[in-house]
């Protein structure tokens, strides 16, 4: 499912009209990603949680030269499933 996907499902699902369900995917998107930028972590109770993974500056090899490398720090988005989220994938939460 893509974004326009998501907006349509979102739509038809509230009966919002498709302007106002694009309004809700866009902001969410802009609130998660802000609070993730500031190094916040946000929770949905029985959805997942989204979090900044920090990665520490460490030893690497270059793979085209096999020249031993810097790898500088950095931090990446992450999404940790929920309980009620596996579960339901894994079928052994059957949800309507």
């Amino acid at each position: 499912m893509n974004r326009k996907e998501l907006v349509d499902a979102i739509a038809r699902e509230t009966g919002l009209p498709r302007k106002n369900a694009e309004l809700a995917v866009r902001t969410f998107v802009d609130i998660v990603s802000e609070e993730l930028r500031k190094g916040e972590r946000v929770q949905l109770s029985g959805f997942g949680s989204f979090e900044v993974s920090e990665r520490a500056a460490h030893a690497g090899i270059n793979p085209q030269t096999g020249e031993p490398m810097e790898i500088h720090s950095s931090r990446t988005p992450k999404f940790k499933a929920g309980k009620a989220l596996k579960d339901l994938v894994s079928g052994k939460n059957k949800h309507s």
